[in-house]
């Protein structure tokens, strides 16, 4: 941490020095250890779960960390923010909490969850590792999960913690190569996809997991207190370069998530939408035992208004930016260029169910421009989820664009 906060630079009070500064802001927002990687690079930041992310480097353009982690590998320190939840009754909390039946989630395996609200609106979203018996670690997304444990575990023997465990992911075609490196062994030849478990990297124990934002190959590595932290991230820094590994920002994820459909807590969905209306309805088990918000789940409609996009020449500017005949029929929850596709794409909200993939729509983009695009399914591609469980090792080595809109 200090080689972070000896270098960061940043405003609150005039009348403190340097170094108050420094030690104000790592009172009030989590600051990655590794953060310092990040410096020489001009780094802008964003809160994330109360922690620092970088939205910005000068090291690579959006484009040149897109084509990184698609065909060589990046190497990201993220904003997910990880509580533990443990004790004889940690399930019964957590079965109380999410839609999907956590029963099912053995040791040494990770789950998808969301939680939501009693009138059935989400709160966020995240990875849920089980790490014993009755230890579970929830990689959360932006959002308050903290308060909301706290607030249903009255009467249940759980313990809730913050155990200041950070996050890096390693994504791309060579990341399990990297992982073999780093343990000096073939855990990649039998490391299923949402496996976690404790290794030895550099005679430290860590914990990773076969998981990550980018739906490609890759795993995310859960640094403890107990760890050195700057050594294992430098080690694994200077291994990834030999690679051609790079520290990347968020950019790296927006195109690579919007294509494969993995939404963005606060932005695709929100307290203001259900499961069942952003896609994620698959996930929910209206079967199990009360959990929180099953009876509005239950009488809610099922049926998706959360599609992709592709737009003609241009990126799709966020906002209620979708027209058919001059009338506002939806709104871009996220956008960006697809080097790939070369095109726009984006996840869209539309304003009823009767508008799906097929559906042509006007598009305001960032150019000032209107441009027409087209609703589609999601994944935009690789809809079985080959690339990020390694049964497609296929690299692309030039753009595949999208064909257009049929006249």
């Amino acid at each position: 941490m200090n080689k972070t906060l000896n270098n960061l630079r940043f405003t609150v009070k005039p009348s403190i020095s340097e170094g108050e500064r420094a030690l104000e802001l790592a009172r009030t927002i989590g600051v990655h250890p590794l953060t310092y990687q990040e410096l020489p690079f001009d780094p802008e930041y964003s809160i994330y779960a109360g922690r620092l992310t970088p939205e910005k480097l000068s090291n690579a353009t959006a484009e040149e960390m897109y084509w990184k982690v698609r065909r060589e590998l990046i190497f990201r320190h993220t904003g997910e923010h990880p509580y533990e939840i443990s004790g004889p009754d940690a399930l019964k909390l957590l079965q109380k909490i999410f839609p999907r039946d956590i029963s099912k989630v053995k040791k040494g395996r990770c789950s998808y969850q969301f939680a939501c609200y009693h009138d059935g609106g989400m709160i966020t979203d995240g990875i849920l590792l089980r790490i014993n018996d009755n230890t579970y670690w929830f990689a959360q997304a932006d959002g308050d999960m903290f308060s909301w444990y706290k607030a249903q575990a009255e009467g249940l023997n759980v313990k809730i913690v913050d155990p200041n465990v950070w996050v890096s992911q390693i994504q791309g075609p060579r990341s399990m190569e990297l992982l073999d490196i780093l343990t000096k062994t073939n855990i990649s030849s039998n490391w299923k996809y949402f496996d976690c478990k404790e290794v030895n990297i550099s005679g430290e124990k860590i914990i990773i997991s076969r998981s990550g934002f980018s739906n490609e190959l890759g795993w995310e590595i859960y640094f403890r207190q107990e760890n050195d932290i700057e050594k294992l991230g430098d080690l694994i820094l200077k291994e990834g370069s030999k690679m051609g590994m790079i520290i990347t920002a968020t950019p790296v994820f927006r195109c690579r998530r919007i294509e494969a459909g993995l939404l963005s807590a606060g932005q695709d969905f929100t307290n203001k939408t259900d499961p069942f209306s952003v896609g994620l309805g698959k996930f929910v088990d209206l079967e199990k035992d009360n959990f929180i918000g099953k009876e509005a789940l239950k009488n809610s409609n099922k049926k998706c208004r959360t599609w992709g996009l592709r737009v003609e020449k241009g990126t799709a500017m966020k906002g209620k930016n979708l027209k058919i005949n001059g009338k506002i029929v939806g709104e871009i929850t996220s956008s960006t260029w697809s080097p790939y596709q070369v095109c726009g794409v984006g996840i869209v909200r539309m304003q009823n169910n009767n508008m799906g993939p097929g559906t042509v729509v006007d598009v305001n983009c960032t150019n000032g421009k209107i441009q027409k695009g087209e609703l589609c399914e999601l994944p935009m591609y690789d809809p079985n989820g080959d690339i990020v469980r390694g049964k497609n090792k296929e690299i692309p080595n030039k753009p595949n664009p999208w064909s257009g809109i049929k006249k």
